[in-house]
């Protein structure tokens, strides 16, 4: 009787083939948008994932302003931010936010659910956040996402 051992491959940093991908955020609540924009640039949806090494793909979302919240989240839902001084908190609502700075929102979003370490911060650089329906990375070919949960 012959025994056949699983060998466990892990990915070399070296090994890594990433994609673009744009992700269409008109009308999606904000965490489950951010719950695949993280699985993607971490690299889970992959087969050949590696948590000890970043295979995730570079992700582009468009249409940052158009994002929701389901109920009456949109009015109790408050950011938090504070300058390190004595004082210096800031409070901002989902609905002032949405106005001047759409971008924050989703990347906030997304950063909660990456790993707060090296790889982590990594990870997170190669999100790109857009208002509207432009972007500045045609020459990397990026193709449509379709949503898994939506």
């Amino acid at each position: 009787m012959e025994i056949s051992a699983k060998i466990t491959k892990s990915l070399r940093k070296e090994d890594v083939e990433r994609n673009w991908w744009i992700v269409d955020a008109a009308g999606k609540t904000v965490g489950r948008l951010a719950t695949e924009v993280a699985i993607l640039l971490r690299g889970k949806h992959k087969p050949d994932f590696t948590p000890h090494v970043d295979n995730g793909d570079f992700v582009i979302v468009l249409n940052a302003e158009q994002v929701q919240l389901e109920g009456k989240r949109a009015e109790m839902k408050v950011y938090f931010q504070h300058s390190g001084y004595p004082g210096g908190a800031r409070y901002r609502t989902f609905n002032e936010l949405i106005k001047k700075h759409p971008e924050l929102i989703i990347e906030r979003a997304v950063w909660g659910m990456i790993p707060k370490n090296r790889l982590g911060r990594k990870v997170v650089k190669k999100l790109k956040v857009y208002r509207g329906n432009t972007h500045p990375h045609e020459a990397q070919q990026p193709k449509n996402y379709e949503f898994v949960y939506q």
